[in-house]
């Protein structure tokens, strides 16, 4: 007998947060956020419910965000490798969890918890448990993303998620960015890093809103500005401000990505959302250790950060 009721959405189950007329939808394929609206606005750049989420929109990226140089890594004396899934560069891109089918915990009208245990494998042979909580209020979605090593081993650990923002202007391009960022990762051909340089005077210095313009941006930051709640806010505003959108960033989250999309597969996405990606650590640091974070057997990782949506006429 069938243990599954068919046909399948690509996405899996929907698991919908309503606080005043902000709506969020969690999906059980990857635990991510596939649509977030506000009114008749699309805060996120989303997919359909049966699409495949292509450019990872949304998704939770564990067990490390970004990329990992040719798959390979040590730790504590061993060597390990995992798939290329970027296999043009020779990269493993976004870790396990985004195309994996996670299970609702918990769910109400305005909150729900969605939970996994990535079982060891080839090349991360260890047992981790995540949980992703998605809490909505009637202006901000406030996320709280907790890793537990339930191995007997210690564990290399990082996450990263990857929204893609909008503001509801057709391009990205007339739209202020404010990244308080005051270091960027220059990279190699391949998007692996190769060091760290300031901002200052450069066109990768969004410390200050400033229009975006015809720039192509794929780039990492650190030495973030913080704010006095403790949060780093990167915003994305209208060139009048009647409309913005900031990425909150928890202390957990010393780094973070901006992508203008101008490499993503679907052409007509293509610079008309700006994916802002929260990291707990930085690219390759698999290899580097840069914000790599050792679980130890029974330890828990905690790390939070949010969405909050700005109108004029709300």
């Amino acid at each position: 007998m069938p243990f599954v009721d068919a046909p399948l959405d690509a996405s899996g189950e929907q698991v919908v947060m309503k606080a005043g007329d902000l709506t969020l939808t969690a999906v059980t394929v990857g635990g991510g956020m596939r649509e977030l609206t506000a009114g008749d606005w699309h805060v996120l750049d989303g997919y359909g419910r049966d699409e495949v989420a292509r450019g990872a929109y949304g998704q939770v990226l564990v067990p490390w965000p970004n990329r990992l140089s040719e798959g390979l890594y040590k730790f504590e004396g061993r060597q390990y490798g995992v798939p290329w899934t970027e296999p043009s560069k020779r990269n493993a891109l976004h870790g396990f969890a985004r195309w994996e089918r996670w299970t609702v915990l918990r769910h109400d009208g305005a909150s729900a918890v969605l939970g996994i245990v990535l079982a060891p494998r080839t090349g991360y042979p260890f047992a981790l448990e995540v949980e992703v909580e998605y809490r909505v209020s009637p202006s901000a979605v406030d996320v709280e993303i907790r890793g537990r090593n339930v191995g007997r081993t210690d564990l290399p650990y990082a996450n990263g998620f990857h929204p893609y923002v909008t503001v509801g202007a057709p391009s990205i391009d007339g739209c202020l960015l404010e990244l308080p960022g005051r270091t960027w990762l220059p990279t190699d051909e391949r998007q692996i890093p190769t060091g760290r340089s300031p901002v200052d005077g450069t066109g990768y210095d969004f410390t200050k809103p400033r229009p975006i313009g015809a720039m192509h941006i794929d780039t990492a930051y650190t030495d973030l500005a913080r704010e006095g709640d403790g949060m780093a806010r990167v915003r994305l505003s209208t060139a009048d401000g009647s409309r913005s959108v900031a990425v909150r960033l928890g202390e957990a989250y010393p780094y973070v990505m901006a992508y203008t999309g101008d490499t993503l597969a679907d052409e007509p996405r293509r610079r008309r959302s700006l994916g802002v990606e929260p990291m707990t650590a930085a690219p390759n640091a698999f290899q580097t250790g840069e914000g790599l974070t050792v679980l130890r057997p029974g330890e828990t990782h905690v790390a939070r950060w949010g969405i909050e949506v700005y109108r004029d006429d709300a």
